[in-house]
């Protein structure tokens, strides 16, 4: 009897390596056709929870600053057009993203320099990391910057950056990059204005959406010239503000066990994310607070404005400091321990994947 077993196990394994031997054959003949069979490859394409190829990591701003400014001695900005270094997945080295959809670099406009306009269909925003009173101009408007302002460039507005001061300036760029290279949908512009330091004519006050926008009031209409865009009224998010209004607020009830205190910054016109694919957040964790861990299907990309602290990103433990940048991969389970007040920003793509009616999280 053990023999018919072994001899039966024997010829099934015969036939199985025939049957291999035959779809191996059968799929070579595809192949000239540009046909490739979905039973091979369905587990990897429809997954029962996200397979991002992106892990957690973490950037050290002064490391960055360093190689930023050696970077200015052997590039002009006007030979770079936008001078920065790009902060890439260690997953995901050579393409140029921090996430699968996210793109996130620090760049640098030392003083007397002007980044030259363009426009692009690339969704940015910008997160001021050292210096001040340098300048954003979006549609003819200027944003004079100060540390932990956020900055939108919505896509196809008009931009350009310049720095007067005495001192260099470095802010976080977030950009869509990769989701639009997905989409094939990316287009840019170069400002045309004979002069090879472009820069728009200065059409409005500077600060002039956030005083028509930024007090949670608009101008009624026929009693005020109303010259601002009208999908995108307000671009500048001064960290004085929103970091004011964050603290009353936390202080205002208990912390929430998941969060601490959260907030997101919202586009006054639609009371909706800042952009049409990434939305921009606040969050306030309290001394000696930790958070119960959560998992979302947008990864984020964090920035530590004040305090210290831990990030727990699956089993990955990042210390955080003052300027660090690190980043959370779709569904990793994520929380954070707070040592002292921790203040932190962070962008994701939740509101390109809410539109899609893609969005989930998981609470534990």
């Amino acid at each position: 009897m053990a023999l018919m077993r072994k001899g039966v196990q024997m010829d099934k394994q015969i036939q199985s390596n025939e049957v291999q031997s035959q779809r191996q054959e059968f799929y070579k003949e595809l192949d000239p056709l540009n046909l490739a069979p979905l039973w091979e490859v369905l587990a990897d394409l429809v997954t029962p929870e996200p397979n991002t190829p992106a892990v957690p990591a973490k950037w050290s701003f002064d490391e960055a600053r360093d190689y930023l400014m050696r970077a200015g001695d052997l590039i002009t900005a006007k030979e770079a057009e936008r001078r920065v270094l790009i902060l890439e997945n260690p997953a995901m080295r050579g393409t140029s993203s921090i996430t699968r959809t996210l793109y996130a670099g620090l760049q640098l406009v030392l003083p007397g320099e002007v980044a030259v306009g363009h426009r692009h269909t690339q969704s940015a925003l910008r997160f001021i990391m050292d210096g001040g009173g340098a300048f954003t101009a979006v549609e003819g408007e200027r944003a004079y910057m100060e540390r932990f302002d956020l900055i939108l460039t919505p896509n196809w507005h008009w931009h350009d950056h310049g720095n007067d001061t005495d001192d260099p300036i470095i802010w976080l760029d977030g950009l869509d990059v990769p989701l639009l290279l997905s989409l094939d949908a990316s287009f840019a512009e170069a400002l045309v204005t004979g002069e090879d330091d472009a820069v728009q004519d200065e059409l409005r006050p500077a600060g002039d959406t956030l005083h028509r926008y930024g007090g949670n009031m608009r101008p009624v209409s026929g009693s005020t010239s109303d010259v601002s865009p009208t999908q995108q009224p307000l671009f500048h998010y001064p960290y004085k503000e929103w970091c004011a209004n964050l603290r009353d607020v936390a202080a205002a009830g208990k912390p929430d066990p998941h969060f601490g205190t959260r907030m997101e910054f919202v586009n006054p016109a639609t009371a909706g994310p800042v952009m049409p694919t990434m939305s921009a957040f606040s969050q306030f964790l309290p001394a000696d607070f930790s958070t119960k861990p959560v998992q979302s299907t947008d990864g984020g990309v964090f920035t530590v404005c004040e305090g210290t602290g831990q990030a727990k990103i699956g089993d990955e433990v990042f210390d955080l400091s003052p300027r660090e940048v690190f980043v959370v991969p779709a569904w990793a389970e994520f929380s954070l321990t707070a040592q002292d007040d921790l203040t932190l920003f962070n962008f994701s793509d939740k509101a390109a994947q809410e539109k899609l009616n893609l969005w989930r999280q998981k609470k534990h």
